[in-house]
């Protein structure tokens, strides 16, 4: 594929088997997510054991706005992600290299400029929240110390998507997983010994990030492929982040489209009171494991229609597709019912009051029971975005996904004010949203890309 050496950790999607590289490929990565969501269940637990449900209430509260926020620029990540992969099923070194560096330049300029707005409005940011007055200063206090890691966090987040353009999923996981474990024990340390609280461990998490995207950073320096990076070649290609932009701002749309709705139904939340929030808290923690695993796959699929793509197979990225909608259904499905089956005891470990756990286990049943709607839409919108339509899942996203649970929660919600009622928004919102996206992308296989699909038998399909 290059005229170089190839790196030994470059995954090669344009020939052979897919279906073992699709597992190959999503396993790290749905593992990096969990072990990410481990060590943020860690800050949970700890601030629930060590300094009360309020504190944890506090720190649960602000998962919507701050995913609001990294969800944007992770979509844009997934944009660099596409770009590359592109580039490499075309075997153009030089555009790979520029998309590497103005990925991460334009990673670290945003992360600071976003850093400082949020700082400055961070009070009527959250005070569109609902948050009951006994937990909002210290929610205050989590959202400014954790906003101000945002450099590093989107640094991760835009290194991570470099490697896995090449389907190297490993080095990100082996540099979570080392500075994971530095994030807990940094979590005991300024909690236990400073005596510090949700201050505490919003700074070891910031911490954390910063120690894995200088990791991520070190092994760039040190790779043989095209992704290899250098600090003298660091500057901003308009081009080339013009296309990160163009692919990769729907990707993010849709992503802070979930967060908004989700920061929608915290704000109904936070109307049921503390034990309420702290369970819908403590239950989000566990069913963000099915989430990874699903988002792996979806993944997975954006980077070997990416780059089959660029190359001109047609039939690979539609077996492409087929295969990670089969093999994420499969995890899912099985992840969930092991997740509603031993949800009440993981519950405990956040908080070991009872009321809490059984409130936990409303949110699982409702949401995890239903996830495997939820791998519809992100394989549908995986691949759509690997072609390079990202526009439409968007679009899609924010009707179905934004729309259905904000018109709930304004109608169904009022007139019954139940947790029950309200977490039904999400199944619902999924059925509608998957429907939507399944007839778009075969509208855009039919006519947007109709003559790349000119060689490929009618009856392939995203079906299994």
């Amino acid at each position: 594929m290059s005229d170089t050496k190839a790196s030994s950790k470059q995954m090669d999607m344009l020939n052979g088997s897919i279906g073992d590289k699709i597992l190959y490929f999503a396993i790290p990565l749905a593992v990096t997510g969990i072990l990410q969501q481990l060590f943020n269940a860690a800050d949970i637990a700890v601030i629930g054991r060590f300094v009360g449900k309020n504190a944890m209430a506090a720190v649960g509260s602000n998962s919507p706005i701050t995913a609001l926020i990294i969800n944007l620029f992770t979509g844009i990540s997934i944009g660099a992600n596409v770009v590359i992969a592109r580039f490499i099923g075309q075997n153009h070194k030089e555009g790979v290299k520029m998309t590497v560096h103005t990925a991460l330049l334009f990673a670290v300029l945003c992360g600071t400029v976003f850093a400082v707005i949020c700082e400055v409005i961070s009070r009527p940011i959250l005070s569109l929240m609902s948050i009951p007055d006994n937990v909002f200063d210290m929610a205050l206090l989590y959202f400014r110390v954790y906003i101000g890691g945002m450099p590093v966090i989107l640094l991760y987040n835009f290194a991570s998507a470099i490697f896995r353009s090449q389907g190297n999923t490993k080095t990100p996981l082996i540099c979570l997983l080392i500075s994971g474990i530095i994030n807990v024990l940094f979590n005991l340390f300024f909690v236990l010994v400073l005596k510090m609280t949700v201050n505490g461990v919003a700074l070891a998490t910031v911490l954390s990030n910063l120690i894995s995207s200088a990791l991520l950073i070190f092994f760039l320096t040190r790779e043989d492929s095209a992704i290899h990076f250098s600090f003298k070649d660091l500057r901003i290609d308009w081009r080339t982040l013009r296309e990160m932009i163009r692919i990769g701002l729907p990707a993010g749309i849709q992503g802070m489209v979930f967060s908004f709705s989700n920061i929608i139904i915290q704000s109904s939340i936070n109307k049921l009171g503390e034990d309420v929030m702290a369970a819908s808290s403590a239950a989000f923690n566990l069913e963000i494991f099915a989430y990874y695993i699903i988002n792996a796959f979806g993944q997975a699929c954006t980077t070997f229609v990416g780059q089959n793509y660029g190359a001109g197979k047609s039939d690979r990225c539609l077996k492409a597709t087929r295969l990670s909608l089969i093999q994420d259904l499969i995890f899912t499905a099985v992840l969930s019912v092991i997740i509603l089956l031993t949800g009440k005891y993981f519950l405990m470990i956040f908080n070991d009051d009872p009321v809490i756990a059984d409130i936990g286990m409303i949110r699982l049943k409702y949401i995890v029971g239903a996830e495997v709607i939820n791998v519809v839409i992100e394989i549908v919108s995986g691949c759509m975005r690997g072609y390079g339509h990202s526009f439409v899942p968007a679009l899609m996203c924010t009707a179905g996904i934004c729309g259905v649970r904000i018109i709930w929660s304004c109608t169904a919600f009022k007139t019954y004010p139940s947790f029950d009622v309200l977490m039904t928004a999400y199944p619902l919102s999924w059925l509608v949203t998957a429907a939507a996206l399944v007839i778009s992308y075969f509208w855009m296989k039919k006519h947007a890309l109709k003559n790349f699909f000119a060689s490929v038998p009618e009856q392939d399909s995203i079906a299994p």
